[in-house]
């Protein structure tokens, strides 16, 4: 899509953090044509960017306090931006913070925002994080720990999604020849059956299977030590195999810097890598780092869209 269309903002719930966060990059915006904002009226006029309002003109922002008609307002901004893009109006979606709880209450009816763009643009979504020293690619994520380990043993396809949307995005963040580690299952990868079959019997059979396309992945490697080597440089980008293997890891380094993108869909999506913080919203200390780069991130790889 031409790097000239702008690129779509969602507020997110409006009574967390993502109204401040938004407002606070939005002084720094010289060329507030570059995006579109959907979300409270308020918000629009705060920030002085062009957009579409959603949601009623007394929602309160940022006041800490979750409400099912602000949940049905950040869900109608997320409906905006989507058809937005793919109508072509836009080149990309960055979205706000939401609250799945109260969006559950309205009638949501997706696990969170991922599954909601995926269906919306088609594709099959995989969810990966960037940040300035780790790049995550999660094979799994809204599954409980369980269900995940079986479906990893099931379903060799989700390892194979991840491997190759980690291998694309290490290319398209610039590694000719992307080296790509992925994490065990079991600790220490298993130990060599030791502690658990998973690894010999099934993930690594498949990793070199898939090596033939990817030269630079590795086997299962202890997760307990892979994300310190990729600090250091040995790897362009991490898979791990279930939510918190990956995302424990690169929030403890990367709260304030990683971006969860979307990967697998016709069209950018990212989002910064934190929550609504509704125990902070209003208060002046949300940190708008992880937004900025969200939508830094968007940019970049939206203007160089294949």
């Amino acid at each position: 899509m031409p790097a000239s269309k702008p690129i779509a903002v969602t507020a997110g719930d409006p009574s967390g953090v993502g109204p401040e966060i938004i407002a606070r990059w939005a002084r720094d915006v010289a060329d507030k044509q570059r995006f579109r904002l959907y979300g409270p009226p308020a918000l629009l006029r705060e920030t002085g960017l062009p957009g579409h309002a959603c949601g009623g003109g007394t929602l309160p922002l940022a006041d800490g306090k979750p409400t099912v008609a602000g949940a049905r307002a950040a869900w109608a901004a997320m409906e905006a931006a989507a058809e937005a893009c793919a109508a072509g109006e836009v080149r990309a979606v960055v979205t706000g913070p939401v609250c799945k709880a109260t969006l559950i209450e309205a009638g949501f009816g997706y696990p969170g925002q991922t599954e909601f763009f995926a269906a919306k643009w088609g594709g099959e979504p995989s969810m990966g994080f960037v940040g300035e020293s780790l790049r995550v690619l999660l094979a799994t994520w809204h599954l409980p720990l369980r269900t995940a380990a079986e479906a990893l043993v099931a379903r060799p396809e989700l390892l194979g999604h991840a491997v190759e949307r980690a291998g694309t995005l290490a290319r398209r963040l610039g590694a000719a020849e992307p080296r790509i580690a992925v994490c065990g299952l079991n600790p220490h990868a298993g130990e060599g059956g030791l502690m658990g079959r998973e690894e010999a019997d099934h993930l690594d059979p498949a990793l070199d299977r898939l090596r033939r396309e990817w030269p630079g992945l590795s086997r299962c490697l202890p997760g307990d030590t892979v994300f310190h080597r990729a600090r250091n440089g040995e790897f362009d980008v991490v898979v791990a195999l279930y939510h918190d293997q990956g995302l424990a890891p690169l929030k403890t380094v990367e709260f304030h810097t990683a971006v969860n993108i979307t990967l697998g869909l016709p069209h950018v999506r990212t989002s910064p890598d934190h929550g609504t913080a509704f125990d902070i919203a209003g208060r002046g200390l949300a940190d708008p780092r992880s937004f900025a780069r969200a939508v830094s991130l968007a940019d970049r790889l939206s203007a160089t869209e294949r």
